[in-house]
């Protein structure tokens, strides 16, 4: 298996142009982006996606995931039409996956409104029989895998081990029934994920969460946190010493399970939201906040390196 670093192109939404990021990647030794979600994933036509991906391709960078920023994509609404314009939204997503070459997208499982716990349930059984069907529609457009990434609240799921063996074991499952004509379904870690209850107790930390995901782990999202999954941020300096995510450590546990992993690529992703968006005292400080995280990556692992 071999290692890659990317990033997430989140925090250049409404700010910063593609070609300005691809820059700033080449520029860290960086050459994987995972595209996230924004109105032109949804609005703009096929040829603003080739064009993209062209751009990519020239400024030496390759669109290799998507994922979305929002939220999105979660079943487990009461409103059936919900249901289904959040279907719509896989669809959409899987499309522009297929045109920008990407090999994967992914998202969120199913949202739990907190006034309306009894939908968990069935949120969770929505998604799995959606997800039966949405991993034809991926192998018809060539994709290698849908993702779904493990949260940190017990209303976004999935969030708890039970949530992630359950969602993995029955599409795994259906994948071996139908290996021919559906992908596989995989898991996006993020190993600023853990749970912490109403009290703030934590229940599961985001170490252990992180190492029984890894079977069904194809990438994950390099982000910092603090003690209680509250708050996210890099790994810049000063973000480094408030942190609880020591790059050592997750550096050490990719290395002792990389037989383990579902893929003979890792691709791990910075996912950093950067400053607030839309003051001029703010956003020009995300350069140095991306090239800040990116360098103490680079520091602790290698792009490209052979880890088993």
């Amino acid at each position: 298996m071999r290692f890659y670093l990317g990033v997430k192109s989140d925090p250049i939404e409404s700010r910063y142009s593609f070609e300005w990021l691809f820059d700033l990647m080449n520029g860290c030794g960086v050459h994987r982006l995972q595209m996230g979600s924004s109105s032109p994933v949804y609005f703009a036509g096929d040829d603003y996606f080739r064009g993209l991906r062209r751009t990519a391709e020239k400024k030496g960078v390759q669109i290799t995931s998507m994922f979305s920023s929002h939220r999105d994509l979660g079943f487990g609404h009461r409103d059936p039409t919900l249901e289904e314009s959040t279907r719509r939204g896989w669809e959409r997503f899987i499309h522009v996956c297929s045109v920008v070459g990407a090999q994967s997208v992914g998202s969120n499982a199913s949202l739990v409104m907190r006034d309306q716990p009894d939908t968990r349930e069935p949120g969770l059984r929505m998604f799995i029989q959606q997800m039966k069907s949405l991993l034809e529609t991926a192998r018809q457009s060539g994709l290698q895998a849908l993702t779904v990434e493990p949260m940190s609240s017990v209303y976004e799921l999935p969030s708890t081990p039970e949530d992630i063996r359950r969602i993995c074991g029955e599409l795994d499952a259906w994948h071996a029934a139908h290996p021919d004509t559906t992908v596989p379904l995989q898991l996006c870690g993020d190993i600023s994920h853990g749970l912490a209850d109403a009290d703030g107790t934590v229940t599961h930390d985001n170490w252990s969460l992180f190492e029984m995901q890894v079977p069904w782990m194809r990438e994950f999202h390099f982000k910092n946190t603090d003690s209680i999954f509250n708050s996210t941020f890099g790994f810049g300096p000063e973000e480094r010493k408030k942190g609880i995510v020591d790059l050592g450590r997750l550096r050490a546990l990719v290395l002792a399970h990389a037989g383990r992993f579902p893929c003979s690529e890792l691709t791990g992703y910075l996912e950093i939201a950067g400053p607030k968006v839309g003051r001029e005292y703010a956003d020009r400080h995300l350069e140095r906040m991306l090239v800040e995280s990116l360098q103490a990556l680079t520091a602790v692992f290698t792009d490209g390196e052979k880890l088993s």
